[in-house]
């Protein structure tokens, strides 16, 4: 098995790449190692020192960093975790909870909104390593929730602002900003 990596945007984080699909579904998002229970694989990345941050996209896995800790000492303890999770072929997820249920009330605009995330942003993002979450659409506000690589990163406002938030505000005259939310 060979696993590739990128780098990301952020430099606290890289992206691995293990040649298969890692979520077939949706992304998972680890934050902490007590939020990775469910995760075999989150919880052994977990237990390499220095790592802070887990995620799952479709056909890659993206690892965070703390401050002070050299990729050079860590990126190899994080492909040996990842080579070993896969060739022994445990399951990424210990249950895989229930599934994201789409509101079939959305507003024309709701629907518009996750359309354009869907198909123009989300895909950008994932290729930095990331995913975005939208969480609601208030009184003209969007709020998003930024997911592995993005989560934390430096350009993640600027991403925000001045990409999503024009966009959106282009073709749907009803969006005055965007927000981040945790």
């Amino acid at each position: 098995m060979f696993i590739q990596t990128e780098g990301t945007p952020n430099p606290s984080t890289l992206k691995f790449l293990p040649g298969r699909t890692v979520m077939a579904r949706g992304t998972a998002d680890y934050a902490n190692a007590e939020a990775a229970q469910r995760s075999p694989l989150a919880a052994k990345l977990f237990g390499i020192e220095g790592v802070t941050r887990v995620f799952y996209g479709s056909d890659f896995i993206t690892v965070g960093k703390g401050d002070g800790v050299d990729w050079a000492v860590l990126k190899p303890q994080v492909l040996a975790a990842i080579m070993d999770h896969f060739t022994s072929q445990a399951p990424l997820l210990e249950d895989e909870g229930p599934a994201e249920v789409s509101d079939e009330a959305d507003s024309e605009v709701v629907a518009q909104i996750k359309e354009l995330l869907d198909t123009r942003v989300r895909p950008a993002v994932a290729n930095d390593g990331g995913d975005i979450i939208f969480r609601g659409f208030e009184d003209g506000i969007v709020y998003l929730h930024m997911q592995g690589s993005c989560s934390g990163c430096p350009s993640s406002t600027a991403t925000l602002k001045h990409g999503i938030e024009n966009m959106l505000r282009y073709y749907i005259p009803e969006v005055q900003s965007v927000r981040a939310v945790d």
